[in-house]
């Protein structure tokens, strides 16, 4: 059964008030009919018809929509997602990559992956017990999604209640603004680090009204030097009392100790690996450099993005 299929037959996706899940609904929320039909721009015609073709064929507003090609199944899903404030950025958005699939393919396996690698870690990093970690992602090489799965798990937790906070520490190959669509020509961390910060260092994200971006900004010399200052430990603790999740974007360890060191700052890494590409030896590099400080590994992971 397809995703709009499943939508249709739970009943939700109702234009009418005569069902009584609908009739429940706070009277000042839209419908999905209205929804799906403002965003379609349809005619009093058009909404007609299809009521009548509702009526005739005893389905749901989105089902009837979709069956006269007034309608598609996205437009049924983003609907849905607008009534139950889900952020989804589907096709009527070009807030950001489609490599945010969290976002942009939120009924997707890869997504529900994703919510399923978010459950493990709350239940290891938010059990209650020690003060609130960071999280960091890392890698030993470039190419290894490290910016793809920080993008996505932030997209992730925003989900939940609460506000999250990607921090793009990568200040070799910064990739996390072009993931978002957002500048990375203003002031960012680095510029934070440099006592040089300005007001609008984080950005906020459009369509996922939670979830929250502090791009590199201008690319420094010297990116190891810059997090081994006390300020960026300063920094993260202050922003753990900001933000209920923090998760931060580190640059391959095999260009340097920066990944290392921001993890000890965090508090807590995750390790990638790719598959059938990722050597072990390097990994057992990654762990080891880890390992070298207090930093809590609460996951090792293996991606094939």
């Amino acid at each position: 059964m397809d995703n709009a299929n499943k939508f249709f037959n739970s009943g939700f996706a109702s234009g009418e008030a005569p069902f009584p899940d609908t009739a429940q609904m706070n009277p000042t929320e839209p419908t999905i009919g209205e929804i799906i039909s403002k965003v379609n721009n349809l005619s009093t015609e058009q909404i007609e018809s299809i009521l009548q073709y509702q009526r005739e064929h005893k389905v749901r507003f989105g089902e009837a929509a979709v069956a006269m090609g007034l309608a598609n199944a996205d437009d049924v899903m983003w609907a849905l997602a607008q009534q139950f404030h889900y952020p989804y950025s589907g096709e009527h958005e070009d807030a950001c990559s489609k490599e945010l699939v969290v976002a942009t393919s939120p009924f997707s396996p890869q997504a529900e992956a994703f919510r399923t690698t978010r459950s493990h870690l709350i239940m290891k990093m938010y059990n209650g017990s020690g003060p609130r970690k960071a999280l960091a992602v890392l890698s030993a090489d470039t190419g290894d999604g490290r910016s793809y799965f920080a993008a996505n798990m932030a997209a992730a937790f925003s989900q939940l209640s609460g506000r999250t906070l990607l921090i793009d520490a990568n200040m070799r190959n910064p990739r996390l603004h072009e993931i978002f669509k957002l500048s990375n020509t203003s002031a960012g961390l680095s510029s934070i680090l440099t006592g040089r910060a300005v007001n609008n260092v984080i950005k906020s994200v459009k369509s996922m009204p939670s979830l929250f971006l502090m791009p590199v900004g201008t690319v420094p010399p010297n990116p190891l030097e810059l997090v081994e200052r006390p300020a960026f430990g300063l920094l993260v603790r202050e922003l753990l009392t900001k933000f209920d999740h923090v998760i931060v974007d580190t640059p391959a360890l095999s260009q340097g100790m920066d990944g290392a060191v921001i993890a000890a700052r965090c508090g807590a890494a995750v390790i990638l690996a790719r598959q059938n590409v990722t050597r072990v030896k390097k990994l057992e590099s990654a762990v080891g450099a880890l390992r070298m400080s207090d930093t809590a590994i609460v996951g090792s992971i293996v991606v094939d993005h």
